[in-house]
């Protein structure tokens, strides 16, 4: 039979008054910088994939509760800045009474570096069901071009050729 060993309860320091109190009035009065009172986190941006492709770029975003007309779209050099806006809608609160209050409203920002120029003309944007999908084209001269190789005779395999005859 195995040796089997007990598990061991884990030994806590005891918290000195003063540490106690330091914890409660900061778990009660301060929160830390992007949490709420409970502790979750507040975001303050927007996930965000791009993937690439032969012809260009995929940029998708999620944006959630967001009005297509809220989100503008820019290209700088290869900089893609994505701006959008959650309106807070004050009129439909004014007779409520929040138990829990989780959504945050505002503008929100994110500059990506893309990893290939794109041509910005020619780029398409939809937004379906709070995600915003923009086709990126890479620009013309950054596409790989096919160079075909054209054989020429070898000038010395043709000597001996011909000295061979």
């Amino acid at each position: 039979m195995a040796n089997q060993t007990p598990v061991r309860r884990m030994q806590v320091a005891p918290l000195s008054l003063r540490d106690a109190i330091d914890s409660l009035f900061q778990e009660s009065f301060v929160f830390p910088r992007g949490t709420r009172g409970d502790g979750m986190p507040v975001s303050t941006t927007f996930p965000v994939d791009i993937s690439e492709t032969e012809q260009g770029l995929v940029v998708k975003a999620a944006l959630p509760g967001v009005k297509p007309e809220d989100v503008n779209i820019s290209v700088t050099g290869d900089v893609l800045t994505l701006r959008a806006e959650m309106k807070h809608d004050e009129a439909s609160e004014q007779n409520s009474r929040y138990h829990r209050r989780e959504l945050t409203y505002g503008s929100y920002e994110r500059l990506l570096s893309l990893p290939a120029e794109v041509d910005p003309d020619r780029a398409e944007a939809t937004f379906e069901h709070g995600v915003l999908t923009l086709q990126l084209p890479k620009a013309a001269h950054t596409k790989p071009r096919v160079i075909k190789v054209n054989a020429q005779p070898d000038t010395a395999m043709s000597a001996q050729t011909n000295e061979s005859k």
